[in-house]
Formats: C-alpha cells, structure tokens, sequence
C-alpha cells in the first residue's frame, strides 16, 4: 500500500492542501455561527443523499460545517485540541498523506451515508447524523497510533499518554456501535474506515513516527551539507579506521542514518559498526 501512496505523493503531491486543519476548523467555525444565529438554515447544509440525487449537489460538501458538538466552550477545547494534533500529523506525515487520510475519511462517510440511504428505503433526514465529529476522531486515533505516549493533561491538570485515551474512545464507540443499531454502525464505521485501512495496510508505523521523520530529516540535512575534505583532498573518510578512497579506490562510503551526527563508513564497517548516540 505504502508503494501506492508514494507513487501517489510524486505525481501528486504539489497539488496537496498545506494547513488542512485550518480550513477545517474554519468550516466548524461558520457552521457554530450559523447554528447560534439560524440554526434552521443548517438543514440545508446536511448529507442528504436523496435531496443530492434531486438536484442539491452542494449537500456533497457542505456537511462539513455541521458542528460536531453543540456545547460551544467544549468546542472551543476540540477546535484547539485538534488543531495541535491535526497539524502534528501534517508535520510527520507531510501534506500529501495528511490530505489523502482526511480527504478519504470524508469520501467514505459519503458512501456510508448513501449506504444507509438504500437500507432505509430511501429515507430522508438522517443526514444529521454524518458529520466530521468521527473524522476527527480519526485524527486522533492517527496520533495515539504514531505518538502512543504522548501526554494530554486530562482537564488541564491529569496528564493522561495518548494511548490510554484512545483505549477509552475505541472502547466508547464499540458501546455506542451495539446500543446504536446499524444505522449508527455505518456511520461510525464508514468514518473511521480511513484509519483501519490506513494502519491495517501498513502494521510497521515505525517510520512515521516522530523521533524517526526528524532523524530521516537530520540525515537528509547532513547529507546535503558540502562534502568535507581531508588529508591529500579526499572526500571520504571511514569514521571506524580511517580509510579514505584515496587508499582504496574501490571502497564504497555510506552515511549513517542510525549515528547522532554527520558519519560516514566504508563498507567494511557499515553494518558493523557501533552506533553513535
């Protein structure tokens, strides 16, 4: 899966959304000011597969500013919350995979919508029920999965690791999947779909951890600096014993991404030697 997606990323990837969680929360912020002022006027606004196929196609995007949550100082807390996560995940991840883990999380709440749509004969006015409140919870999720102990201070003074957190909401949302019924399991499952299908797909979350993007980054840094000159003007010089291609134009010279620094091997003593830390 990853080779698709950074296939993907090299065509792509110029045309991804920088600062996504922005316009994100932007959207959250028209839908609160319509919700306090017309509220009536959200209706027109909702995920109505029905009311699209009749001619309301912007319904296919505007659902995104149906607020998650109506208590407004505890949105305030989530606008803030998810827009540190939202943007720390862009960060580790890039732009491009960020927009494509967002993007899909939506897509798919739009088929489950329509999936619900034909189970229920096509009933129309359960479009409330699709809103990004889940595809935030993905985010979430996303950041528990990269960052498990990362630490959240629980009510501004509990510190609580990520991790946990997340254990509490899968746990939540099974309790809210069994009490729902299926109308509710889709929309639960068809949100968080991104999220299976992403870390499912991909088991080894190693690399995109933080601690690993930035020393793939130093590495890249240190890579790109100019080349050092040594003795007689060599330009590689073996950081174990000494050799430079000066005395064995055959040597192969590789950097190290696994040393906390700028060291070069030859390769006798790539593999063999002890990491710098």
């Amino acid at each position: 899966m990853m080779n698709w997606i950074n296939k993907m990323e090299r065509k792509f990837g110029k045309y991804a959304i920088h600062n996504l969680t922005v316009y994100l929360l932007a959207c959250y912020g028209v839908g609160y000011v319509i919700s306090f002022t017309i509220p009536q006027l959200l209706g027109y606004f909702t995920l109505e597969p029905g009311l699209i196929l009749k001619g309301q196609i912007w319904r296919l995007v505007s659902w995104v500013i149906i607020p998650p949550v109506d208590n407004i100082i505890f949105a305030v807390f989530m606008m803030l919350l998810y827009y540190s996560l939202g943007s720390s995940l862009e960060q580790t991840w890039g732009a491009f995979r960020y927009n494509l883990y967002i993007f899909s999380g939506m897509f798919f709440t739009i088929i489950g919508s329509v999936i619900v749509y034909i189970i229920t004969g096509g009933f129309i006015g359960l479009g409330g029920l699709f809103s990004t409140y889940y595809i935030n919870l993905s985010i979430f999720l996303a950041c528990a999965a990269i960052m498990p102990n990362l630490q959240l201070f629980l009510y501004g003074i509990l510190p609580v690791k990520m991790k946990w957190l997340a254990v509490l909401d899968v746990v939540l949302l099974f309790i809210e999947a069994v009490q729902g019924g299926l109308v509710i399991r889709i929309c639960i499952g068809a949100s968080l779909l991104n999220f299976i299908i992403f870390f499912m797909g991909n088991r080894n979350m190693q690399p995109y951890r933080p601690k690993q993007v930035m020393r793939k980054k130093k590495f890249q840094r240190e890579a790109g600096r100019p080349v050092n000159h040594y003795a007689g003007g060599a330009k590689h010089r073996c950081a174990v014993c000494g050799r430079t291609e000066l005395d064995d134009p055959s040597l192969e010279f590789r950097f190290c991404s696994k040393c906390n620094g700028n060291y070069e091997y030859c390769q006798d003593h790539l593999f063999t030697h002890e990491h710098v830390k």
